[in-house]
C-alpha cells in the first residue's frame, strides 16, 4: 500500500499531466470568410492543426464588420478580413496586425446591377438601392468607384445587407445593384450586368486586399502558432503561384474550396483567377511601408466619407511583416 507522502506525489504528477494536456488541446478560434484563395486548401486539409499542433475551431462569418466585433470582443484571434475594415478598426485603435495578406481584390468583387431595373451606365444609380455589406471592401470600392464617377453617394439609396441577404433581395427584386463578392457575386452576374470591378476600382486609385489579422495580445503570447499558420498559408499561395492552371485544373481543389465557400465550381474558376495572389517576397515587402500607407489613405477616405470619426497618426503599428519573415 502507498504511503500517503508518495500518494501525494502522484496525485500531484498526475494533475501537471492533466494540466499539460489541457494546454495542449486548448482550443484556438479562427474566423473566416467566403474569399476564394489557395490558403482554403490547407483549411479543408485540416493542415493547419498538423503544423501548429493545436485544434483550431473555424469560425464563417459574412463579413468583416462581423469578424471584427468578434476580435474586439475576444472570441476570435486570428480573423480572415478586407483592408478597408481594417482601417476602419484601427483608426478606432483596435489592437489587431495584419500578418499576412490572402490577395489583392481583383475582378472577384464587382458591382452588378440587376436587369430590368434602369440601369445601363453608372449615372442611372442616382435614386437607386444599392446593397453592399457596411465597411467592408466593397462598401469601400463602391464609394471610392462613386466618386470616380462624380456621383453624390448621399443620391444613391445604399443599403446594408450581408451577402446572403443580398441574394434573397435581388431574387424577391428588392434592389437594383449590388456589390459584393462570391458565392452572392456568381448568382447575381447571372442576372444582371457588372458595371465595376474592383480591379478596376484599384486602377482608379483605390486598390483593396483579403488580409488575416491577428489579435495583439495573442501574437504576443503565441508567435509560434501565428508562424506556422504564415507559413502554411504562404506554402499553399505558392503552390498556386507555381501553376494556376495545374491548381485550377484539379478538380480535388476546385471542390474543397467550393465546400467551404459555398460557391460553384465556375465561381471558385473565376474567383481564383480574379485575384492576385502574392508571393512570400512579395508579401515581405508590401507588409511594411507600401500597405501601410494604403491603410492610411483608405482610412482618410473612409473619415472623408463620415465613415470613421478620427484618423491615427501612424498606422504601422497595425501591420507587420514579422511573422512572414519567420514562416521558414
Amino acid at each position: 500500500m502507498a504511503k500517503p507522502r508518495l500518494l501525494s506525489r502522484l496525485f500531484l504528477s498526475a494533475a501537471l499531466l492533466l494540466a499539460g494536456a489541457a494546454s495542449a488541446a486548448d482550443i484556438v478560434t479562427i474566423g473566416y470568410q467566403t474569399g476564394i484563395d489557395p490558403t482554403k486548401i490547407p483549411q479543408a486539409d485540416g493542415a493547419y492543426e498538423k503544423a501548429t499542433g493545436s485544434r483550431i475551431h473555424w469560425r464563417k462569418f459574412e463579413s468583416g464588420a462581423e469578424l471584427i466585433a468578434a476580435l474586439a470582443s475576444g472570441d476570435v484571434a486570428i480573423g480572415n478580413i478586407g483592408s478597408s475594415p481594417l482601417a476602419a478598426a484601427a483608426s478606432r485603435g483596435l489592437a489587431i496586425q495584419t500578418f499576412l495578406v490572402a490577395d489583392e481584390i481583383g475582378s472577384a468583387e464587382a458591382l452588378v446591377a440587376r436587369s430590368g431595373s434602369g440601369i445601363a451606365k453608372p449615372q442611372d444609380l442616382v435614386g437607386k438601392k444599392v446593397a453592399v455589406p457596411f465597411v467592408s471592401t466593397t462598401h469601400y470600392s463602391l464609394l471610392a468607384a462613386l466618386k470616380h464617377w462624380n456621383i453624390d453617394a448621399a443620391k444613391v439609396n445604399v443599403l446594408n445587407l450581408r451577402p446572403g441577404e443580398i441574394t434573397a433581395a435581388w431574387q424577391r427584386g428588392d434592389i437594383d445593384a449590388a456589390y459584393v463578392w462570391d458565392p452572392a457575386l456568381g448568382k447575381l452576374k447571372a442576372g444582371g450586368k457588372v458595371l465595376a470591378t474592383s480591379r478596376q476600382v484599384a486602377e482608379w486609385g483605390a486598390p483593396t486586399y483579403d488580409i488575416w489579422v491577428v489579435r495583439q495580445d495573442f501574437a504576443a503570447k503565441h508567435p509560434e502558432f501565428v508562424s506556422r499558420f504564415a507559413k502554411v498559408s504562404l506554402d499553399a499561395i505558392g503552390q498556386y503561384l507555381a501553376n494556376p492552371q495545374a491548381f485550377i485544373a484539379n478538380a480535388d481543389n476546385i471542390a474543397k474550396i467550393g465546400r467551404l465557400t459555398g460557391a460553384a465550381v465556375p465561381d471558385v474558376v473565376a474567383g481564383l483567377r480574379g485575384n492576385r495572389f502574392l508571393s512570400r517576397d512579395e508579401q515581405a515587402a508590401l507588409l511594411q511601408s507600401p500597405f501601410v500607407q494604403a491603410v492610411g489613405k483608405t482610412a482618410a477616405f473612409l473619415k472623408a466619407q463620415g465613415k470613421v470619426d478620427a484618423l491615427q497618426a501612424d498606422y504601422g503599428p497595425y501591420v507587420t511583416n514579422r511573422f512572414v519573415k519567420t514562416a521558414r
